[in-house]
């Protein structure tokens, strides 16, 4: 299941992440798991959750994205929640590719894996196959 939160930069998307996060590694019944650039959120999340760094693994396009997310779910099935904070950073701003490798994820993690990200922009500016995934 994929989600996403949305907001210009500035807005809390972050703080909401990390709360998220938080939450997650208190009651989930599996790993948790950050992805996030350069690890700045490390001393904002417990010690119990998987920080992977896009930027020490190379990944800077949604294709490389989309295998890094396979690669993790396919290595460990007791992964439940992946957190991935600003996904354009590691994509770029092609909001047609955004909604290309999140409708993939989501295929992918179906009801299995939830999958959150944050997303710098407005909802009103993203086509429908971004904003589908906007946090009810």
């Amino acid at each position: 299941m994929v989600k996403i939160i949305t907001g210009k930069k500035g807005t809390g998307k972050t703080k909401i992440l990390i709360d998220m996060i938080n939450e997650a590694s208190k009651k989930s019944d599996g790993y948790v798991v950050c992805i996030d650039k350069s690890e700045k959120l490390r001393y904002d999340i417990p010690t119990n959750v998987r920080i992977v760094d896009t930027d020490a693994n190379n990944i800077y396009s949604f294709e490389a994205f989309y295998g890094l997310v396979a690669g993790l779910v396919a290595g460990n099935y007791d992964i439940k929640e992946i957190f991935v904070d600003s996904i354009l950073k590691v994509g770029g701003a092609d909001f047609e590719a955004l909604g290309a490798v999140l409708n993939k994820i989501d295929k992918l993690t179906g009801s299995d894996v939830s999958v959150t990200f944050t997303v710098s922009a407005e909802l009103a500016d993203l086509p429908e196959s971004v904003s589908k995934y906007a946090k009810k």
